[in-house]
């Protein structure tokens, strides 16, 4: 899933949580069918869905806040909301800033979508939303790669044809194909780790109380119901 790739250096520990409080959970409401804002101003999607049955099963008083991809991190260590709950993969690099739960689905291949069945990557230049891991993995390669803040830019920038190709998580990709001529490559990139919530350091209580919320769904098999309903990835 989307990796950020931060600096630590402005990154501040912040005051601590304590269970008998409200617990915010923070995601990017942008990103079908994860999470994203419903006709009714609300935030929507399976993490809203995974997370509400979380908190009910931690007997947790829950809100919701929504923040941009960029600043997720930097804003959940200065205390703006408890957690992460925005299809962030579990890497070592974020781990050195937050901790995280364990993972409440499997990781989610990357995918290409362009125009045309036949552009290749390799050879084009490649949209992906900045400060991801699909943008590190494109860098990474030598490719063209051109960054945009949101996952909708980077598809409008096939459709305009500022890009040959969009990269990103299949599931996103999944929800646009089929629209404007857009097609999926038959290439795609198995370079994310299973998702899962993020914390502050600070606060292993609440971790502790949501990994058991989440083995608990894993042992019923709501788990996996749910993340088929949304087909977000692939079973655990």
């Amino acid at each position: 899933m989307k990796k950020l790739i931060l600096s630590t250096a402005a990154l501040a520990l912040s005051a601590g949580f304590a269970l008998a409080d409200t617990v915010r959970m923070g995601t990017e409401g942008a990103y079908a069918p994860w999470n994203f804002i419903n006709d009714a101003g609300e935030v929507d999607g399976f993490e809203r869905e995974l997370g509400d049955e979380l908190c009910k099963r931690a007997e947790l008083e829950c809100t919701w806040v929504t923040n941009e991809w960029d600043s997720i991190i930097p804003n959940l260590v200065s205390g703006n909301y408890d957690t992460i709950i925005a299809g962030m993969s579990i890497t070592a690099e974020r781990d050195e800033v937050i901790d995280f739960t364990q993972a409440y689905t499997p990781p989610d291949p990357s995918a290409y979508v362009a125009l045309s069945a036949d552009v290749d990557p390799a050879g084009g230049i490649v949209a992906a939303q900045a400060a991801t891991i699909q943008a590190g993995f494109i860098a990474a390669q030598g490719w063209t790669l051109v960054e945009f803040a949101t996952p909708e830019e980077t598809v409008a920038a096939v459709r305009s044809g500022e890009a040959d190709a969009v990269l990103a998580d299949k599931s996103f990709l999944d929800t646009v194909v089929g629209s404007d001529g857009l097609v999926m490559l038959e290439r795609m990139e198995q370079i994310g780790g299973g998702v899962g919530m993020g914390v502050r350091e600070s606060d292993g209580e609440l971790k502790a109380t949501f990994d058991a919320a989440i083995q608990s769904m894993k042992d019923d098999g709501t788990l996996n119901a749910l993340i088929t309903k949304w087909e977000v990835a692939s079973t655990f």
